[in-house]
């Protein structure tokens, strides 16, 4: 999609060409001047109650005297918030997806927004236009092409519009990988598009197959991967922003492309949506695409282990014994609990970074969706300026979170007689056991990790995939460029690391 920023006042915004024309107005009458068309229409709109009160509340109008656009949609937007902003043009562009519909004109100047306001607008066309069409050909592809948005003062808002558009691009990036069909998002497929992007400035990627895997002693993502025919593909993402000396922040995306639950298999029923449990690594993809257009200074390293979960004759077995890349032995219990075996292993190679901070995002527990919905991620961290920062971030980026609790005592259902641990603990708390369990791995990092499985993706008749947590973590680097904290030292010493047996 096109985006364009303009100067404009109510009364040249009835002079737009555009397919229509959207006026977001507050809850208050507005105070143009009285000879304009638009000034006349919401006055008229005020004092007859037919635009009712209430965010994203609409009143359409047709052939209006005096304005070009043959269609004038008036939205509510309530008190201008980027919140408030964000539902009133979604409803807006949602009543506008047509295919005659191909220019919006978007006057936001009656509301005065700030750049937050601005990138909330931006953010919100794209999602209501969205159409997914890979596989299939009978879609209508999105026909808005262009949104030309109006505000008094540009200059004021121009950062945040550019950033809204840094944000559409990454979000879209992982809304395509993470809807499309398992058969058309392998793990070489995200490795393909990895290159892609390290294509770019600034940008390098690299990707590890089967025998590198196993000669970093990789041995709980090999354990996953050995039951599929599709080979595994670690990929390796840099984005190098900052000095060479500046310490990156590191992102590690769960990649499991399909998810039967092995040997442990899922019922059937939805199983369909285990597409979407690759949305850690989509969303790493997403980020970097942003990252591409959004040019912050810092240092970024994504990490995206990705295999599908199998239950073939060679899959992984429930009793069965395997070594971590750390040197830990994992008893496998489950084999539907895989998401944590594979980023046990990147979180030990994303201590080869030297990195600032570690945030790993998965699509982890079904447990964190009883907990949060789909509203907030889970987020959990023992350490409390990264986790503050996280959610500060998300908080600004409309993409919440909430933090969970890391108690030890949480640890115990982990032990095993056969291993250094377990790799669940049952049912109660498991989202939480889940995270002690990554937390295992994480002793030389200042460590966060999101749990996105409510958020990722929409069931039933909207099923599609969100874009969560791009905004999120794309707010959090921004604003750990523009604020670099110190470098954060070890908290304590790393297990000793055993000889790997394969």
């Amino acid at each position: 999609m096109d985006f364009e920023l303009k100067s404009v006042s109510l009364a040249e915004a009835a002079s737009w060409s555009a397919d229509a024309l959207v006026v977001l107005v507050s809850d208050s009458p507005a105070s143009a001047a009285s000879d304009s068309p638009l000034a006349a229409l919401i006055a008229q709109a005020h004092g007859s109650g037919a635009l009712e009160s209430g965010v994203a509340k609409l009143l359409s109008a047709y052939q209006v005297s005096g304005v070009q656009a043959a269609r004038v949609l008036l939205v509510r937007a309530g008190d201008g918030s980027p919140s408030s902003v964000r539902k009133a043009v979604a409803a807006a562009v949602g009543a506008l997806k047509q295919p005659g519909i191909q220019k919006i004109a978007l006057m936001l100047g009656l509301i005065e927004p700030d750049g937050d306001a601005v990138s909330a607008a931006v953010q919100a066309c794209a999602e209501a236009s969205y159409v997914y069409t890979h596989t299939k050909p009978s879609a209508k592809a999105r026909a808005l092409r262009r949104v030309v948005i109006g505000v008094s003062k540009p200059d004021a808002v121009r950062d945040g519009f550019a950033y809204g558009k840094a944000l559409v691009v990454g979000m879209e990036v992982a809304k395509e990988w993470a809807n499309r069909p398992a058969n058309h998002a392998t793990p070489s497929m995200l490795a393909d598009c990895a290159r892609q992007l390290g294509r770019k400035p600034g940008f390098k990627t690299e990707v590890l197959g089967p025998k590198e895997v196993k000669a970093l002693g990789m041995g709980a993502f090999l354990a996953v991967a050995q039951g599929s025919a599709e080979p595994l593909r670690f990929i390796v993402l840099r984005y190098n922003g900052g000095t060479k000396s500046s310490a990156p922040v590191v992102l590690v995306g769960k990649g499991i492309t399909f998810d039967t639950g092995g040997i442990s298999i899922k019922p059937a029923a939805e199983m369909d949506e285990m597409k979407y449990d690759m949305g850690g690594a989509a969303s790493v993809l997403g980020t970097f695409a942003a990252l591409a257009e959004a040019r912050p200074a810092i240092n970024v390293v994504g990490l995206i282990p990705s295999c599908e979960n199998m239950p073939d004759g060679l899959a992984i077995k429930p009793g069965d014994v395997v070594t971590s890349m750390s040197g830990q032995t994992i008893e496998i219990l489950n084999t539907d609990a895989e998401g944590r075996l594979i980023l046990c292993d990147a979180l030990s190679y994303a201590a080869r970074f030297k990195p600032r901070a570690v945030v790993d995002i998965a699509t982890l527990t079904g447990a964190c969706v009883i907990a949060l919905g789909a509203v907030r991620s889970g987020l959990f961290s023992p350490d409390d300026g990264l986790a503050a920062a996280l959610q500060q971030a998300g908080e600004a980026a409309l993409d919440p979170c909430w933090r969970m609790p890391l108690d030890d005592d949480y640890a115990e259902g982990l032990k095993s007689n056969f291993a250094d641990m377990g790799n669940v603990a049952g049912r109660a708390a498991g989202s939480i056991t889940a995270a002690k369990f990554l937390q295992k791995f994480t002793a030389e990092l200042n460590w966060a990790h999101l749990d996105i499985a409510g958020t990722a993706w929409k069931s039933g008749a909207a099923k599609g995939a969100t874009g969560r947590p791009v905004p999120l973590l794309l707010r959090y680097l921004v604003s750990e460029a523009q604020s670099p904290l110190p470098d954060v030292p070890p908290r304590r010493k790393a297990p000793a690391k055993r000889p790997h047996k394969g």
